[in-house]
């Protein structure tokens, strides 16, 4: 199976379409013209040295160089190598809120889904770190224990959804303290050190109503753990859709006197609780910008060895395509648009 390392430069074979399709534009109209000057049965006595079929090839041996190029650029590899190393990097717990707020629609598609997206690009930013995942609303539990297999956790995160938990609300604290049993805190089973190695991001809108979320970032922070915190939802507040048995809309959720209830960013609960936790907190609509303070913290958490790994390394084999373009280019040039009279290989096709 091919796998290209740089795939976003793959675009650039629209770009060597959209040139074959101008040339053959350009081809059609000067073609009209000269059928307008002259029949197509005198364009033989008129230019003698004219040949139809070497412009197209000469085109066509160079859109095939440039699209050579493009690949590659964009460096297919496959075959693989093993290769042995030791395995160092962080534990990072994350939380994710799955209180029905969670599905309001202030940013697109709605909270939730925003929330693993930003789960996914976190794990495609850690190298090396290991993770757990630990869904909470009105209570909490753990979704998927310590591991650094980033595809399982992608796979447990794609199954997460509100109705997971019947207990609505949104207990932060609890969802801190099911995050610091992942990092090994009160097992007996292993020895807990106090250390730098660690951090808890919560995903959330920090409508807490259940526990002291700021007190439980304090004290994981006395065990050197990091707590940061991403808002999701917008300040404004948005109202809470329903959906029926097959999941189409059915409305916004409503209070006892029928009006609809509106859910709100709660900034200030937030910053609170990555204040305490020594960490820091980001809003979900900046996050391609603050996002990066959050890795650049887990970047600088110390580093735990966790024994020696095989990795499967891809080989690069953007020669091949490279070699390609090149004898394209060469047979470009050395193809000339008109006859050679000496030696006529249009007579011979």
């Amino acid at each position: 199976m091919i796998h290209f390392e740089h795939k976003e430069y793959l675009w650039l074979l629209v770009l060597v379409l959209l040139m074959g399709g101008l040339w053959i534009y350009g081809e059609r109209k000067r073609r009209r013209r000269l059928e307008a000057w002259a029949d197509s049965g005198m364009f033989g006595r008129l230019i003698p040295d004219r040949s139809g079929w070497r412009p197209v090839a000469k085109m066509i041996l160079t859109l095939m160089g440039l699209a050579l190029l493009v690949v590659a650029l964009a460096n297919p590899q496959f075959g693989t190598r093993i290769e042995k190393g030791k395995r160092a990097g962080s534990d990072v717990a994350i939380c994710l809120d799955l209180s029905n707020s969670m599905m309001a629609e202030d940013i697109q598609p709605n909270r939730l889904e925003r929330s693993k997206r930003v789960v996914n690009n976190l794990l495609s930013s850690f190298a090396g770190d290991r993770v757990s995942l630990v869904a909470f609303a009105g209570t909490s539990f753990i979704q998927m224990p310590l591991t650094g297999d980033y595809s399982a956790t992608k796979l447990f995160l794609d199954e997460m959804d509100c109705s997971m938990i019947s207990e609505q609300g949104t207990a932060i604290g609890d969802a801190i303290g099911k995050a610091m049993q992942t990092l090994g805190y009160g097992d007996e089973e292993r020895e807990w050190i106090k250390g730098k190695n660690r951090a808890i991001i919560v995903i959330s809108d920090g409508e807490n109503h259940e526990d002291d979320a700021v007190e439980a970032a304090r004290n994981a922070a006395r065990e050197g753990v990091r707590v940061c915190t991403i808002g999701m939802g917008l300040p404004e507040g948005s109202p809470i859709p329903e959906y029926d048995g097959r999941g189409r809309s059915s409305g916004y959720k409503r209070d006892r006197d029928g009006n609809v209830i509106m859910t709100h960013l709660n900034e200030q609960m937030l910053r609170e609780v990555a204040d305490a936790g020594k960490g820091v907190y980001v809003r979900a609509g900046n996050v391609n910008s603050g996002l990066s303070d959050i890795v650049n913290l887990v970047e600088n958490l110390e580093k735990e060895e966790f024994g020696e790994a095989q990795f499967a390394a891809y080989e690069s084999r953007y020669m091949y395509p490279l070699v390609a373009a090149l004898l394209c280019f060469l047979a470009e040039v050395l193809l000339f648009e008109r006859r050679n009279r000496k030696f006529d290989i249009d007579n011979i096709i």
